[in-house]
């Protein structure tokens, strides 16, 4: 089976990609590189031992993706990860993350219709929650006006993948993928996260402060309402999640959904404070990290981490990495850099 991968040599898509191809699927990739360095393709090539076919084009324009289509005719599904995704970014950037975000999405689900495309996985966030006012959230917590543009581009994306499912002749089949924070490399250390400038992600800062890249990380205040003060959030290995993104593709073309369009939390249960993830990597990794206490920053959520037992009953899936291996491999990838 031929899967699309837009955003296939990002750093969740180029797991996606491996992931795909060593559970039997033919993974094609769409990236325009505009958040992504074309390294991942020697990358993946390396431990696949085969190279990826790649399309060259940007996901919010109608006629490139339409020749993807018509060039590979036996697409049996989709998953859509290409997207802007830093909070902070979003912040000093909002136009650009809707018209790239909201955008793309657009114009992938249109083509797909005209081709006959019908299973679509959907990259999507914990960020759509928005402050959740209970913890841990699950599906059905509702979703609140989002903290920041990236979250609302991914609330929207939602609410238009539900209309379009909600249409008289829809075929489409959908499956939204609420993820956490992913972190980590391949076990390789061929493929990682490799952010274009100064990081916006905790661990890729730690792990560059870390190799010296950087003088020291910045945390961004000490004084919410958690156990020490630092944000709270849910780190899931991207292999861990790369693997959801399987188990969901083969759901969709097993036509085993009980619905048109399907949610799943994707994290492993429970939730770190910054500091606890600062002692785990100094833990995994035998080094002293040099960092300080900063003001908040705009677009931040306290706390939040997954309910994740709609993702282990109904769709099949655990998480299986600790947080202290998931920084090992982190630090592993850094150090090929």
């Amino acid at each position: 089976m031929k899967i699309l991968v837009t955003g296939g040599a990002g750093y969740i898509g180029s797991h996606a990609v491996v992931e795909l191809h060593q559970a039997g699927y033919q993974p094609v990739i769409i990236d325009d590189f505009s958040n992504s360095e074309e390294s991942a393709l020697a990358g993946i090539e390396a431990i696949l031992g085969v190279a990826v076919p790649l399309y060259r084009i940007d996901c919010a324009d109608e006629a490139a993706l339409r020749s993807v289509f018509a060039a590979e005719p036996d697409i049996a599904g989709v998953i859509h990860f290409a997207a802007f995704k830093a909070v902070g970014e979003s912040v000093q950037k909002p136009l650009a993350y809707f018209q790239n975000n909201v955008g793309s999405l657009l114009t992938l689900l249109a083509v797909m219709k005209e081709f006959g495309v019908e299973n679509l996985v959907f990259s999507s966030s914990c960020t759509v929650y928005g402050i959740p006012d209970a913890l841990p959230v699950t599906e059905a917590t509702p979703t609140k006006p989002a903290s920041s543009p990236y979250g609302r581009t991914k609330q929207m994306c939602e609410d238009l993948i539900r209309d379009v499912s909600a249409a008289p002749d829809n075929t489409l089949h959908t499956i939204l993928l609420r993820y956490f924070n992913p972190i980590g490399a391949h076990a390789s250390a061929k493929i990682g996260e490799l952010p274009l400038g100064v990081p916006n992600n905790l661990v890729p800062f730690i792990t560059q402060t870390a190799a010296g890249m950087r003088e020291k990380l910045t945390i961004y205040g000490n004084d919410y309402d958690t156990p020490d003060g630092t944000n709270v959030r849910d780190y899931i290995h991207v292999v861990d999640l790369a693997k959801a993104h399987v188990v969901a593709v083969q759901r969709l073309l097993d036509r085993k959904a009980s619905e048109p369009v399907e949610t799943f939390n994707v994290g492993t249960g429970h939730g770190n404070t910054v500091l606890e993830v600062v002692q785990a990597f100094e833990q995994a990794s035998g080094q002293k990290l040099n960092y300080s206490i900063g003001p908040r920053r705009p677009g931040d959520v306290p706390a939040i981490y997954a309910d994740a037992t709609k993702a282990e009953q109904v769709l099949g899936f655990k998480t299986e990495t600790s947080l202290v291996d998931s920084l090992a491999s982190a630090w592993k990838w850094q150090q090929t850099l």
